[in-house]
């Protein structure tokens, strides 16, 4: 025998590694399906390799949690609503969140008063309220059977702890909400886009790559040993928080623009084509 094979396998350790990716369109399918190369590779890559994986989102808890217990990652927090929160899963806690101002609580009333067919879904710590109801929201909070509260009118809603307000409606109209967003001025608030029908706002400086950079700070992970995949725009600042992005074959080519790795297309399995990758490279 030759002494390469005398050799013991040397058993690879990735306790020191974070590795973070979107859901719809990264870690599920185009059907909202998770493929089973991703779950056997996230499986491995924590129970075999001792790796953190967890998930980031636009979800609030309630629709992150559906996705978040079909994987062995409870032991690492997850990021809820674009980064507004970071959510401990296994001790049932928000462990960090920043809410929205008065200004940007504000600024939701100037869009509604201004464009009145614009519907608005505000997600708070816990719960998600609905006002100008008509299609967009109820259609997305009843696909994942979210509890929530439909408002008639803006002084109806409760102002403690705002975490997202997302602004629906068909694109025409939405090109208009985003242009007089533009104009105002201290608007103290980051605001994106999400798809040609929704325009998100957060706090002023939240953002994925915010909470990504809390959550490293929060599990003691060196810089050159982070990792995330995502698909969007909106997953812009949190590829940019890492030492390792990595875009989704579908993903526009500016979010290629700045990944380090090019995984396939997430019908395909993207997220256990990067864990692959990582642990080819990095092993």
């Amino acid at each position: 025998m030759t002494q390469a094979k005398n050799k013991l396998k040397v058993r690879k350790d990735f306790s020191d590694w974070l590795v973070v990716s979107d859901i719809d369109g990264t870690l599920n399918n185009k059907l909202r399906m998770l493929p089973k190369r991703n779950l056997e590779a996230i499986t491995h890559f924590v129970c075999d390799l001792g790796g953190h994986f967890t998930l980031a989102s636009g979800r609030n808890v309630v629709s992150l949690k559906k996705h978040f217990d079909h994987l062995p990652i409870a032991s690492t927090p997850a990021i809820v609503m674009n980064g507004a929160g970071i959510y401990d899963f296994q001790r049932d806690k928000m462990i960090w969140f920043r809410p929205i101002s008065a200004r940007g609580q504000e600024i939701t009333r100037l869009v509604l008063d201004k464009f009145p067919m614009v519907e608005a879904e505000i997600f708070t710590k816990d719960f998600i309220y609905l006002l100008h109801p008509r299609i967009f929201g109820p259609i997305q909070v009843m696909a994942d059977h979210l509890p929530h509260q439909r408002c008639n009118s803006f002084d109806e809603m409760p102002r403690e702890d705002w975490g997202k307000v997302i602004f629906l409606g068909v694109p025409p109209l939405m090109k208009k909400v985003i242009r007089f967003i533009d104009s105002l001025e201290d608007r103290q608030a980051n605001f994106m886009s999400s798809s040609v029908a929704t325009y998100e706002m957060l706090a002023d400086g939240v953002h994925k790559g915010a909470a990504v950079h809390a959550l490293i700070e929060m599990l003691g992970i060196p810089y050159d040993h982070t990792a995330a995949i995502g698909d969007y725009f909106n997953d812009f600042d949190m590829l940019k928080s890492v030492s390792l992005p990595a875009a989704c074959g579908q993903a526009p080519k500016a979010v290629h623009a700045i990944a380090k790795y090019h995984a396939c297309h997430c019908n395909r399995g993207a997220v256990g084509d990067f864990l692959e990758y990582i642990e080819r490279t990095y092993g």
